[in-house]
């Protein structure tokens, strides 16, 4: 394969479609490539809700980014699966209320890379990385961060619309576990996935999987809220993303389709 026209090297493949860049497409953005917007329009129209549950995905990050750096004073967070930058990013959030904030970034997708290196640079008063690391190997991802972050001091580590990225429920528990371990007491948790209950999206996943990108596997309620166990969740709790100490101004009358559940939770 030849370099890519844009600079992003040789390792990326624009001909299958990637999660991080289909999620891109739903949210409006231009990096992305044709086997990307083909099956990302294609699961929009047999399940047009996928884009509200983009944008109330990064909705999501926004909130819990800004309630943990601002009320609860945390200042390190690892964004495990972070995507194609767009906006409000966790280190735009963060460092806007706390300019002394440090984040880590961890993908491996070449162009999520190439994207990150180019823009996603922080305060000077603080610091933004980024990570080439898979989320299987969570000991690598520890071990990398451990030369921006402090792990003698709490860390929000953040998992939004990924695990399910890793097949086995087991699997995917020590995982999100052997992360959580290596993080102090007081750190957090803040996770969202999408629920296996809703029947269309289960089906358009179902077809997703099949399309030749990386397969995204759905798990129950229960499941979800199995992450969480061991750790003390803050209110409301596991809920509907849009519930989830909703901003005053969001519009109240949302649909009432849960999609993904999400929470936050504090390691004691």
């Amino acid at each position: 394969m030849t370099a890519d026209p844009l600079g992003r090297g040789p390792d990326l493949d624009v001909s299958l479609p990637q999660s991080a860049r289909v999620w891109n497409y739903w949210l409006g953005g231009r990096d992305n490539y044709l086997a990307d917007r083909e099956v990302g329009q294609a699961f929009q129209e047999f399940f047009p809700g996928i884009v509200d549950l983009a944008h109330d995905s990064r909705a999501f990050l926004a909130r819990t980014v800004r309630h943990l750096a601002g009320e609860v004073g945390i200042r390190q967070f690892l964004d495990v699966g972070t995507g194609l930058p767009t906006r409000e990013n966790t280190h735009q959030i963060a460092q806007r209320v706390a300019p002394s904030s440090r984040i880590v970034y961890v993908d491996n997708d070449p162009l999520v890379l190439a994207h990150a290196r180019a823009l996603l640079t922080g305060t000077a008063e603080g610091a933004t990385d980024y990570l080439d690391a898979d989320l299987h190997d969570p000991e690598s991802i520890i071990s990398q961060a451990a030369s921006t972050l402090d792990f003698a001091r709490p860390v929000a580590l953040t998992l939004l619309q990924v695990v399910g990225h890793v097949a086995d429920d087991e699997q995917a528990r020590s995982v999100v576990d052997r992360l959580m371990a290596a993080l102090p007491s007081g750190s957090y948790l803040v996770f969202n996935d999408s629920v296996d209950t809703h029947t269309v999206n289960a089906l358009a996943t179902r077809r997703y999987n099949e399309s030749g990108a990386t397969p995204y596997f759905l798990r129950s309620p229960e499941q979800i809220a199995a992450f969480f166990d061991g750790l003390e969740l803050l209110e409301p709790g596991v809920v509907p993303l849009a519930e989830w100490r909703p901003d005053p101004a969001a519009p109240s009358d949302r649909p009432h389709e849960v999609i993904a559940l999400g929470g936050v939770a504090r390691k004691p």
